[in-house]
């Protein structure tokens, strides 16, 4: 289902009568209620070593890349499945809303996910569900221990996005010996008004990539963070990317400012490289939840049980791996340029159907 991207376990079970069930499985697939009752008590674990025995074999083929500056990032970030006012199981977390009627209960759930970012093509881990009464940065740090004893050498710097600068998620991916690389917002930082203030009096380094053009400062060596005992260094980018405009066929400027603070020291990562790792960490949202939401049915609820959610995202999860590394590895470059995913997940498909017997045709 997942793989060919039905979309629903009612799906599913209108295809039982091909006879693709009982060449490959032996027999008819369960009911949807049947499929909901069993995902509910399947074990989490079972299905993460089946994510990491397709690890295990793109590793061992050396399928798996580091990128071109040679550091495999982990990118960490927390994404919320589903929310609504009238359904709500054991394992909703739950938030008041203020709204022009009055204040209403949402329920929602929300998991952290890992992803691995490689040379040729992203790799889904691992993914933790938010519990009741703990933040997001609790939650990452539960599925980052836990990561590190599946995957002890598969990444060398782990990323977030602002709400990962917290010194919890540094001291636990450092205690670790991995280094770590987030955004870095809020004003209020006495680490930015630093940065800030001692950035005014140097020249920025220019350099440019692609259609972009990049004014960068780059210092190492602040102490300015006290809840994190180490020093850190911290970049700042402004980027200047020329668009064309089709509407009105006129070029546009369009400038963004970012910053970052990391472990990362001057000689391991130079100012260039640090920035382009620091928007890897995009990969996430375009691969791991945007992909997975739009063409993967990732946020639809199969059945509303914590346990049975977070097995289905598991599921999802690898899945997604498996047609990835079957799409890059075992299709031919000519091909591979001439059609789409979406247009090879129908092929797949087909399979179902075409076992499918015709229906009976009417009297005249």
């Amino acid at each position: 289902m997942l793989l060919t991207r039905l979309g629903s376990l009612n799906a599913l079970e209108k295809t039982k009568p091909s006879v693709f069930w009982r060449k490959w499985v032996g027999e008819d697939p369960p009911s949807a209620d049947s499929e909901g009752r069993i995902w509910a008590l399947v074990r989490h674990d079972t299905l993460r070593e089946g994510i990491h025995r397709i690890y295990f074999r793109l590793k061992r083929i050396k399928a798996i890349r580091p990128p071109w500056q040679g550091l495999i990032p982990l990118i960490m970030d927390g994404h919320e499945s589903h929310a609504t006012y009238r359904r709500h199981c054991a394992g909703c977390l739950e938030r008041t809303i203020h709204t022009e009627q009055g204040d209403r209960v949402q329920y929602y759930h929300r998991h952290v996910t890992a992803i691995l970012v490689g040379k040729d093509f992203p790799l889904l881990l691992d993914a933790e569900a938010q519990q009741k009464g703990e933040d997001e940065i609790a939650c990452a740090i539960r599925l980052l221990d836990r990561l590190i004893g599946w995957y002890p050498k598969a990444f060398d710097i782990v990323m977030g996005d602002a709400l990962y600068t917290d010194p919890r998620f540094y001291q636990s991916v450092t205690g670790h010996g991995k280094e770590v690389l987030t955004v870095l917002k809020d004003e209020r930082r006495d680490l930015i008004q630093d940065a800030k203030a001692l950035f005014a009096g140097m020249k920025p380094q220019v350099f440019s990539l692609h259609a972009t053009q990049y004014q960068c400062w780059d210092l190492e060596g602040f102490t300015s963070w006290p809840q994190f005992e180490k020093p850190v260094r911290v970049i700042s980018s402004v980027e200047t990317t020329i668009i064309h405009r089709q509407i009105n066929d006129r070029d546009e400027e369009k400038i963004s400012a970012w910053m970052w603070v990391t472990t990362l020291s001057q000689h391991q990562a130079t100012t260039s490289t640090a920035v382009q790792i620091g928007h890897a960490r995009w990969d996430i949202e375009n691969h791991g939840f945007n992909e997975t939401s739009n063409a993967w049915h990732a946020d639809h609820v199969y059945r509303h049980e914590p346990n049975a959610m977070l097995a289905f995202w598991l599921m999802t999860m690898m899945a997604y791996n498996l047609f990835h590394a079957f799409f890059h590895r075992n299709l031919k470059s000519v091909y591979r340029d001439t059609i789409d995913k979406l247009f090879l997940a129908r092929v797949i498909m087909s399979d179902l159907y075409q076992g499918l017997p015709l229906p009976a045709s009417r009297p005249p």
